[in-house]
């Protein structure tokens, strides 16, 4: 039997008006060398002037991930030589970074998992490279964006808690409002660390770099899976290395050896100076974080006894999530509330391809549309006809029953009237009626609402005309 076990660093650019050291913009830009600035480009005598904004970011993500937050801000130099990184040497954190031995629980198969936290730091990005066949061109649009790198422990045993914490930890950054976490735009992307040990030691450390997506970490965990346990199968020994992914199949390729490794001689950035974090800035900062996903999951479920798709469906974004909680803030029923934003709203985006901060329909007025269901205003039908026209217009939903006239007749003696028209027109098929063949009693219901314009009560019609039919009987 073989014991696996992974461990991973995640990279995830933050949003931000700036760069973490530097003016230049903080955007993605699709013109090459657009965003940059003196000091992304490395000239001499330009001195860096952190970020504050990207600072609080990165220690509202420590706290999300009950991290232990350092006494000051301190950065440090990362010192090497890469075409990317022009001054010769990374700015980034590691005698202080912004969080240290925290956790992430994650939900892997019904139960809960707690993985560990290492440390969390930021850092500036570096430039990206395009490689061709004869040569590179350098876009430093991305250097000096600022970076977080989440360094889990070694404590994950599967390529499912593996990917499992990575949508968990994007849905937390995203939650947390300071990244969109999207891997497509280079937001954010991994270093795999994967072991195969036939004993229960930890093995020989594979680390996998610049894994660009949550689909290839999953193929690098199964190649590097397969790969090193046909090595222990055949007597032989994992080397501790790094490679790299073929995005193309799959596979890994040696890069360097644990004898290349490098020695980065890190010391104290000596040109920004030390940043007291204070009490009155931690506790401004932890107002600003939400209930995350899994918490809202787990309090969808046992307050408001919604099953775990619903569940799932409701908190996969944030601001669908938001618009479900306050209409039940609003005293809205939770799963008639749940039943509209997760059937007819969440259709309606899906189908736009928009998001819910794009079409006008307040929670208030999902609100008030369960109330006229509830108290026979109009029927379930007459309802997603009114948020069609919620929808489209932005109305409120008596504004438009009223112009639509769509009121219910809910008086007796009326819906009666109408019943016994429609018996005497259709008397030949009433006299045919049959308590078991439910397809008749539909067709008489269909033909007072067709007399009523769909305004007769469905459940007094049908109540009254099966006292009716049932007159016919022998």
């Amino acid at each position: 039997m073989y014991k696996v076990t992974i461990g991973l660093e995640v990279h995830c650019e933050l949003e931000s008006n700036s760069k973490v050291f530097s003016p230049a913009v903080n955007g993605y830009n699709e013109n090459p060398n657009a965003n940059v600035a003196y000091q992304d480009l490395g000239f001499p005598g330009i001195l860096p002037v952190a970020n504050e904004e990207a600072i609080k970011r990165a220690l509202k993500v420590s706290m999300a991930l009950n991290c232990k937050t350092p006494d000051e801000i301190i950065f440090d130099r990362k010192n090497y030589y890469y075409p990317d990184l022009p001054k010769g040497y990374q700015i980034t954190q590691m005698t202080k970074p912004v969080g240290i031995n925290g956790y992430l629980n994650i939900e892997v198969d019904g139960k809960i998992k707690k993985v560990d936290i290492h440390d969390i730091h930021l850092e500036e990005d570096t430039a990206s490279l395009d490689h061709y066949d004869t040569y590179s061109l350098i876009d430093y649009n991305r250097s000096g964006i600022p970076l977080i790198e989440t360094v889990t422990e070694p404590c994950m045993h599967s390529k499912e808690e593996a990917l499992t914490f990575l949508e968990t930890l994007r849905s937390l950054i995203v939650y947390c409002g300071v990244s969109q976490a999207r891997s497509d735009k280079g937001q954010m992307r991994c270093d795999v660390n994967v072991s195969v040990s036939d004993t229960n030691e930890l093995g020989s450390k594979v680390e996998i770099k610049n894994v660009n997506s949550f689909y290839n970490v999953g193929r690098a965990i199964d190649f590097e899976i397969e790969r090193q346990t046909k090595i222990l199968q055949n007597g032989g020994v994992v080397e501790q290395e790094t490679r790299r992914l073929d995005d193309e199949t799959g596979e890994t390729f040696h890069m360097r050896s644990k004898v290349d490794a490098v020695d980065y001689k890190y010391f104290i950035e000596p040109n920004i100076s030390p940043t007291p974090v204070t009490y009155e800035m931690l506790d401004e900062i932890r107002k600003t974080i939400p209930m995350l996903q899994l918490e809202r999951k787990q309090m969808y479920k046992s307050k408001y006894d919604l099953c775990e798709y619903d569940s799932d469906v409701l908190v996969k974004v944030k601001e669908n999530s938001d618009f479900f909680n306050e209409c039940v803030e609003l005293g809205a029923d939770p799963k008639k509330a749940c039943n509209w934003v997760t059937g007819m709203l969440m259709g309606y985006l899906n189908t736009n391809e928009i998001t819910i901060d794009k079409v006008p329909i307040k929670p208030v007025m999902i609100k008030e549309l369960i109330d006229l269901i509830d108290n026979k205003t109009i029927s379930s039908k007459q309802a997603k006809e009114v948020f069609e026209d919620m929808v489209n217009t932005g109305k409120e939903p008596k504004d438009i029953v009223k112009e639509k006239g769509m009121m219910q007749i809910t008086d007796d003696s009326a819906i009666h009237d109408v019943v016994m028209e429609v018996l005497k027109e259709n008397e030949e098929q009433a006299k045919e009626y049959n308590p078991e063949k439910t397809r008749m009693i539909d067709f008489f219901v269909g033909q007072v609402m067709k007399k009523t314009r769909g305004k007769a009560n469905p459940a007094k019609t049908m109540q009254m005309l099966k006292e009716e039919l049932a007159k016919y009987v022998k």
